[in-house]
């Protein structure tokens, strides 16, 4: 049996596949199976993959889902003892898989291995900048709140957690046993790391390095943010119900967290007036963000206010500066942390 499954939902990739797929054969750990879930992809991507002829790539082949109904799909069948997540359009370096394994290898406690980020475009260009999160005492309030996991293609997560969480659903006409949630088509990841953390004992832990190229295009999931504060809220309101206390005491500061999120996002799209009233809608919901993170809020703020106001021109230059500053300190702080 293989040590490592590499589970990959794969829907309409055609332009990224082929890198995608190159990246996991190029681990430097290399007692893996790569599982292929096909959910129902309309364009050449599934006849890329056919082209890899590495047999430890298996094609498993279902009528659409979503992507968590394809990650289920994957850890239905998966046989390794540590199940690796990679989303179909991102990167992974040569090491991730070494490292990730020696780390769960090394602490039987850690349920949950993850890592670092940084942001590549559309062409697989570095924008300069990371996702840096706390991978240390990882609570279930910080999970709640700052989802330290922070995209589907950094968890490499022992397959003993799946089992603790799963449960058993009639969705499409027959009793299936799930672990993410199928009924969820976005912020179906952190629902399920929500779960892990409040109902079971495994630890959630990251690694510092950076070893996912996380793509950064408008034109995922992500980019409609009214949708996804929708379904982050329809996670809300299911946590609530199998943990009310826990919910009670942080579920004001998580939704301050989420819509001052979904503010940088709308700065990111130059929204400007969706990013003040995002930035606003956080306040109202907990002031408390501006003590606990004062730098990040603060900036939010400026960042908002500024791309509402000011010339386009303007602010583009100011914005540049500024994600330049921001990613040499990112750098310094990932290598800092490496030695």
């Amino acid at each position: 049996m293989p040590k490592v499954s590499v589970i990959m939902p794969v829907y309409n990739v055609e332009k990224y596949i082929a890198e995608t797929i190159s990246s996991v054969l190029a681990q430097t750990f290399t007692d893996f199976e790569l599982l292929v879930i096909d959910d129902e992809s309309k364009d050449r991507s599934i006849e890329i993959c056919e082209s890899f002829t590495d047999q430890r790539i298996n094609i498993i082949h279902q009528k659409n889902r979503g992507l968590a109904g394809a990650r289920n799909t994957g850890i239905r069948h998966a046989q390794g003892e540590y199940l690796a997540f990679l989303d179909s359009d991102d990167v992974w370096l040569s090491s991730k898989l070494e490292k990730h394994v020696l780390h769960l290898d090394s602490n039987p406690i850690v349920g949950v291995s993850f890592c670092s980020s940084e942001f590549i475009d559309d062409d697989s260009r570095p924008l300069g900048n990371f996702q840096i999160p706390q991978t240390k005492n990882i609570t279930p309030e910080l999970v709640l709140c700052r989802n330290p996991i922070s995209n589907g293609s950094v968890p490499v997560i022992r397959k003993a957690v799946f089992a603790d969480i799963e449960f058993t659903a009639n969705f499409y006409g027959n009793d299936e046993k799930f672990y993410f949630d199928d009924r969820f088509r976005q912020s179906e990841d952190i629902e399920c790391w929500i779960r892990i953390a409040l109902t079971t004992k495994w630890q959630i832990e990251g690694i510092p390095d950076a070893l996912t190229l996380y793509r950064v295009n408008s034109g995922g999931l992500s980019a409609n943010m009214m949708k996804q504060l929708d379904s982050w809220e329809r996670v809300i309101a299911k946590t609530r119900e199998y943990a009310p206390d826990f919910m009670a005491k942080w579920e004001s500061l998580a939704r301050a967290y989420q819509l001052r999120y979904l503010s940088r996002r709308a700065v990111r799209n130059k929204d400007g007036k969706a990013a003040v009233q995002l930035v606003n809608r956080a306040l109202a919901s907990n002031w408390k963000i501006l003590i606990y993170e004062p730098m990040r809020s603060l900036l939010t703020i400026f960042a908002a206010y500024l791309i509402w106001i000011l010339p386009r021109g303007l602010y583009n230059s100011i914005e540049n500066f500024a994600l330049k500053r921001t990613g040499d300190r990112q750098r310094k702080a990932i290598a800092k942390s490496n030695k």
